[in-house]
């Protein structure tokens, strides 16, 4: 870039904050010359105005041409449901729905499952800041990150060949032959779901951690003297207690699995019959360049996640006319 051109952007670049500032100043000049009540009004569409353009442009407009790009082909040539119809009847696409449900059925469930009983264990007990820290640090790092990680523990090198990989190098001192982890269907779908739940089991025990520490003591202390065990005041007062939390885990978890890309697409990159929608989306749009096809999927990744805002929304609201 020469130093005119260096100049020119920066001229613009001025150019442009002086207009913005002279829209700003024009909009307040207005705003403060208003009668009383108009001014309210004037205020509040002045400071909604640009977050509601910003979500029609980045949201609601991308949303309507994915809607209707699910019903066309390549050409932009309208289809039907002739997308739809190849997501339901190619075994590719069959196989990607399916690794999709199980994705959705195990992760939200054992991460949940073992984030309650491990913030139950931990509650109140010496460590508990570093056993909290030590199960929340996976959370913190990117699923790229976890991907890389973990695509390190089921690494494989041929037999006679030094082993990377922790699960084939086991294998080797125990004088068996090293596995193909992640090319052996459908053992290697599992063995990316346990790196999400790797990740999510940290969120689970914060947010589940902080609800049990909720619970009224005077409670916990009642029921035992009520002459209960360990397991009755967990089932019949813990539980009870932290049900808002655990939809909140159960559903934040549900949709993060629903969106899943970056540790398929690190690990395998959808092969071996390991895609989930929101890989294929990304694969048939912008590999196969079939745009029809990825906004088809994309339209049935919302209509997934739909049904669980709703049923987290009214839970929520529940809860809130209860109290």
């Amino acid at each position: 870039m020469t130093t005119s051109d260096l100049i020119g952007k920066i001229i613009q670049l001025v150019g442009g904050i002086a207009i913005f500032a002279a829209v700003v100043g024009l909009i307040l000049f207005f705003i403060d010359k208003a009668p009383k009540r108009g001014r309210d009004v004037l205020q509040l569409i002045a400071f909604l105005a640009p977050a509601v353009i910003l979500l029609g442009i980045g949201l609601v407009y991308p949303a309507i041409r994915t809607a209707g790009a699910a019903f066309a082909d390549k050409t932009g040539q309208f289809v039907g449901l002739d997308n739809f119809v190849w997501m339901f009847t190619q075994p590719e696409a069959l196989v990607t729905l399916r690794n999709t449900i199980i994705w959705v059925i195990l992760v939200p469930t054992v991460s949940t499952v073992i984030g309650l009983a491990y913030a139950n264990f931990i509650d109140r007990s010496r460590g508990e800041k570093i056993y909290k820290s030590l199960i929340f640090m996976p959370f913190a790092i990117s699923f790229v990150g976890a991907g890389i990680i973990w695509k390190f523990v089921y690494e494989y090198r041929p037999e006679g060949r030094d082993q990377i990989g922790l699960l084939n190098q086991i294998l080797v001192w125990f004088g068996q032959e090293p596995v193909l982890w992640l090319q052996t269907a459908p053992l290697n779908t599992i063995l990316l779901i346990i790196v999400m739940i790797w990740v999510q089991t940290g969120f689970a025990v914060v947010v589940l951690s902080a609800s049990i520490k909720g619970i009224p003591a005077e409670q916990l202390e009642a029921a035992e003297l009520d002459g209960t065990n360990g397991w009755q005041r967990f089932t019949n007062v813990v539980l009870p207690g932290i049900r808002g939390a655990l939809v909140v885990v159960v559903t934040t978890i549900s949709i993060a699995t629903l969106k899943v890309f970056d540790i398929v697409r690190t690990m395998t990159g959808g092969n071996f019959e390991t895609s989930v929608v929101a890989n294929e989306m990304y694969t048939q749009a912008f590999r196969a360049l079939e745009p029809g096809r990825g906004s088809a999927l994309a339209l049935i990744l919302f209509v997934l996640v739909l049904p669980i805002v709703v049923y987290n929304v009214r839970v929520l609201r529940k809860q809130k006319e209860i109290r």
